[in-house]
């Protein structure tokens, strides 16, 4: 994410739900009883308590018939992948492949189906002989592995044919599945600012585009930049943050491995009239050569880094600062310096292939042990769930224009992603960091930064 980035579901996990207790009945079927339907069967999982109504195309049904949600399961092949995907993958693979339809939300923003789901749905494992009669109803003919959508890249296991994981070509190939979607699809999803990573709203009210522009004049003063300095943008996106320093007198280069943001964003920097001080590179940031930069900022990269690859990292981002430049570092975390992502959920497999999220204690640390003072950092947290919020309503007012462009199954991807990810930045099970650290030089001594913060809220 860049965001959303890295982001989401690594960005659409949800932390532990507390426990809810099940009557003897809701978890238990009497052997024998013959073969279960399929919404018996999703009552036994849930514990007999579902939020919303499910149908079946066995004729069967379960929950509120009044429920304000709902969920249909249309065909056996949508068995096939709930019974066969772990986790959150089975569900996202019957939804994106339409054997599995939403009811009560627009499929651009399913945010309050998904929150009824997590709030309220709580999913159990039966006892071992009612599992028995669970397997004998579904058929084993459903419990064998079919075909994935064909917009699910394959297991991390599998891409190994195209380099090691975080390799330069494999990074590319990342990077494209997920950023080369098509510019016009962006342009209706991110509106006219084209900034896919954490607005910072200067109020409740702000509009998306207030947001953003809050969001780059914030990076901008906390990297003290004025005119003449000289900045690097890596994972420069569609060149936000390059166009807004070149527009105040900064000398810019942006990089990025995706070739439709390159495109897109070098014709902007023409539109402007900026080419004189702003330039955008298609490349991997790793083969950028210039150094003395006052300022190098990394809005959403670090996401598609891989942890045991930050020291390398900030090793090079430190190579190309000036003594006394500062860094500006924002990105995804997770709210711990523990815990593992999933790695084979439907984030990596339909949105971020390979991208990794840890702690911000992390990501300090890793600074500090090359050599780079951390001076301040920041959660923006909130501001990241009301960012993927309008951006689900830019979806909603685009869908069928973005249907057209990226296809129905593309289109539910997106807002699956950022809507799962809406609820997990609310949640706190993932959070927004910025943080703010200067080269000093061989003595530790960085003698020209005031006493205190310098950049307004």
């Amino acid at each position: 994410m860049t965001t959303i980035k890295g982001h989401a579901a690594q960005t659409a996990e949800q932390p532990d739900t507390p426990e809810k207790l099940e009557t003897p009945d809701a978890a238990e079927k009497p052997e024998g009883a013959g073969k279960l339907t399929l919404a018996e069967i999703l009552e036994l999982f849930a514990g007999g308590r579902l939020p919303l109504r499910f149908t079946a195309y066995d004729g069967s049904s379960a929950g509120p018939p009044d429920a304000a949600f709902g969920l249909e399961l249309k065909t056996p092949r949508g068995t096939t992948y709930l019974a066969t995907g772990r986790g959150d993958l089975g569900l996202a693979r019957a939804y994106i492949a339409g054997d599995l339809e939403i009811h009560g939300v627009h499929p651009g923003d399913p945010y309050e189906l998904l929150k009824a789901l997590a709030d309220e749905l709580v999913f159990r494992m039966p006892p071992p002989r009612v599992m028995a009669q669970i397997v004998r109803s579904i058929g084993v003919e459903h419990l064998r592995p079919i075909a994935p959508p064909p917009q699910e890249v394959p297991a991390r296991w599998r891409r190994v044919a195209g380099g090691l994981r975080h390799s330069k070509a494999r990074d590319a190939e990342a990077i494209h599945h997920h950023y080369d979607v098509s510019n016009t699809f962006y342009e209706w999803v991110l509106g006219p600012s084209m900034t896919y990573t954490c607005a910072c709203y200067p109020r409740l009210d702000a509009s998306l585009d207030e947001a953003q522009e809050n969001k780059y004049r914030l990076v901008f003063e906390k990297l003290r930049l004025k005119p003449g300095d000289r900045l690097l943008d890596v994972g420069c996106g569609w060149g936000g943050m390059v166009r807004y320093a070149a527009r105040r007198g900064i000398r810019a280069i942006g990089v990025t491995l995706s070739q439709e943001q390159t495109s897109w964003a070098q014709h902007a920097i023409a539109e402007e009239g900026l080419a004189d001080l702003a330039e955008v590179r298609y490349g991997d940031y790793r083969d950028i050569r210039e150094a003395d930069f006052d300022a190098v900022s990394s809005i959403g990269l670090l996401e598609h880094i891989g942890v045991r690859n930050y020291p390398s990292y900030f090793r090079f981002l430190q190579s190309r600062l000036r003594i006394g430049g500062l860094l500006l570092n924002h990105c995804i975390t997770r709210p711990d310096n523990r815990s593992e992502p999933p790695i084979n959920g439907f984030i990596d497999r339909y949105v971020f292939p390979d991208g990794e999220l840890t702690g911000s204690g992390r990501i300090v640390s890793e600074a500090q042990n090359v050599g780079l003072e951390v001076l301040h950092e920041e959660n923006l947290r909130p501001h990241y769930a009301m960012t993927l919020r309008d951006w689900c309503a830019n979806l909603v007012e685009h869908w069928d224009e973005a249907v057209a462009e990226v296809g129905l199954p593309t289109a539910k991807v997106w807002g699956l992603y950022m809507a799962g990810s809406r609820l997990a930045f609310e949640k706190g099970g993932i959070q927004l960091h910025q943080v703010l650290a200067v080269k000093p030089d061989d003595r530790g001594g960085v003698s020209d930064l005031p006493l205190r913060p310098w950049w307004t809220p």
